[in-house]
């Protein structure tokens, strides 16, 4: 059945609207890039404009929003929806990651972190920061988990991964992944760390994922994380949504968490020329990681 001309009318101009406000103009991206900054710490950059506009639209379909202003006032009035703000978060933070995915950064856990750590206290506690879908967080486990595993003496450990996107942190609770994701892991880590499933899926081990522990956490509000003594800080393609202050802020706070010997080991090129009174750089083949001073 065809639709009344009068029936069309409506649809049609709906669609040229929405053509016509696809881009954020000027004051619409410095509203949300203000609100975005102020809620969630994130910093967006005026090159990732269409980027930021993409992820609201989005969301606006979702919610039933019909433009960004009207948007925009209702998530800076939305204090309390913290499902909405989860949603958003989602939309404008990347989630696509792997195991082991800076090789030399993760040999610079096994061959540095790790042996300092079980010599100075018998025990290791590792932070992966931002650690959305889990990867990351499994992969210092599975680091973690066979280096302690090959002492004669025993060597407890905690492994914690924290995120400000909710439906991330479910699915690294969850521990099951595609199988394409076992390329990633050599043979000897498959065989012990990752259980067969059906559907084309694995799950990571249940022991060591009870030793896996996963928070919410907004970087703005990190000097509450509730962890401290920490052997080792892991945080990589999370800088990049900050400007260069924020970063520095961030870092500062981070070094905190650690124990006397820890490390913390940032993505190669995020942060250049960073001192802190406290901390040394480390130096290991294309890495970027800094000891807290014994």
């Amino acid at each position: 059945m065809t639709e009344s001309a009068e029936q069309a009318l409506p649809k049609r101009e709906a669609r040229r609207i929405a053509g016509r406000s696809l881009d954020l103009d000027d004051q619409q991206f410095e509203d949300w890039t203000m609100l975005l900054e102020r809620r969630l710490g994130l910093f967006i950059a005026p090159e990732r404009r269409s980027f930021l506009a993409s992820g609201l639209r989005a969301c606006m379909r979702e919610t039933g929003h019909r433009n960004y202003s009207q948007y925009h006032d209702y998530m800076a009035s939305a204090a309390q929806h913290a499902e909405q703000w989860s949603l958003l978060v989602d939309r404008l933070t990347v989630h696509e990651t792997c195991f082991f995915r800076h090789e030399s950064s993760m040999n610079l856990v096994r061959d540095v972190v790790l042996p300092a750590a079980c010599e100075q206290g018998g025990s290791v506690a590792a932070w992966s920061v931002g650690c959305a879908t889990g990867e990351e967080t499994y992969s210092l486990a599975m680091l973690v988990d066979s280096y302690c595993s090959s002492l004669p003496e025993v060597c407890s450990y905690r492994v914690i991964g924290t995120d400000i996107s909710v439906p991330s942190l479910r699915h690294a609770r969850a521990g099951v992944y595609l199988n394409r994701r076992l390329s990633d892991l050599s043979e000897a880590l498959r065989k012990r760390y990752c259980q067969p499933l059906s559907n084309g899926r694995f799950s990571i081990d249940g022991r060591l994922r009870d030793k896996v522990e996963f928070f919410p956490l907004n970087l703005r509000d990190v000097a509450q994380a509730p962890f401290d003594n920490l052997n080792l800080i892991y945080c990589q393609n999370l800088l990049i949504y900050y400007d260069r202050p924020r970063r520095l802020q961030l870092v500062d706070c981070l070094a905190g968490f650690l124990c006397p010997g820890g490390v913390l080991v940032l993505g190669p090129g995020e942060l250049l020329n960073w001192q802190h009174p406290s901390m040394e750089k480390v130096r290991f083949d294309d890495t970027l990681a800094y000891r807290r001073a014994e």
